[in-house]
């Protein structure tokens, strides 16, 4: 599976007095459906609305949501890095509107004080799943679409900070025997299958579907 960026700017800043305690949220539209996007993606609404639905049963409802300031290079949840912990993630129509807490530790800090001194910041989903290329260009979302975090990113509006949202050379898998993501480049694995029989090569299919599996229940 491929890791699948997605950034939004259009973000609002919120702060909440509870007992005496203020606190900083974040709130925005973390994620759209049935429209192609800037990065020439398209989301099913059926697809979108299935996985938030798992992500906000597993994940948001247990406290564990979690998101990182800047653009992390794989699908694991670095923990030292966590700035936002997602409270909310609501549909209204085909738009996913999102709330979370700014922790008020470690990276939270960090992100507390940009936006005092009035820094524009977004938010970019961070997802594992494959694409299909559609004849009009655009590529569609499938079916293995697996949420991971909304992080943080600093200034969305510069050039190089949209990302085209795919690491096309690397492709991610769960190590079971590890409890991790492993990660191989297309070459690698273009490599290896020049090595194989039939008869592995449909041994090996099996194997990583049931490695994706076991990824869902994992995760």
């Amino acid at each position: 599976m491929k890791l699948i960026r997605e950034i939004v700017e259009d973000i609002e800043y919120l702060k909440e007095d509870k007992e005496g305690k203020e606190s900083l949220f974040i709130r925005g539209t973390f994620a759209q459906a049935e429209v192609t996007n800037r990065n020439k993606r398209f989301y099913p609404l059926s697809i979108l609305e299935n996985e938030i639905g798992r992500f906000v049963t597993e994940k948001v409802n247990h406290g564990s949501a979690f998101g990182e300031l800047g653009h992390p290079s794989g699908p694991s949840i670095n923990l030292d890095r966590s700035c936002i912990l997602i409270k909310e993630m609501n549909r209204d129509g085909n738009n996913f509107i999102g709330k979370a807490k700014v922790t008020s530790e470690g990276m939270g800090r960090i992100v507390k004080g940009l936006i005092n001194d009035g820094a524009k910041l977004g938010v970019s989903t961070r997802a594992l799943g494959s694409l299909k290329a559609r004849k009009d260009g655009i590529n569609e979302v499938q079916d293995d679409f697996k949420l991971l975090a909304v992080d943080v990113v600093a200034d969305p509006s510069a050039p190089d900070a949209y990302v085209t949202g795919i690491m096309e050379n690397v492709e991610y898998f769960w190590d079971a025997a590890h409890g991790t993501w492993g990660e191989r480049t297309i070459e690698e694995h273009r490599e290896t299958v020049k090595k194989l029989s039939i008869r592995e090569i449909e041994e090996q299919k099996l194997r990583m579907w049931k490695q994706f599996l076991s990824s869902l229940t994992a995760n």
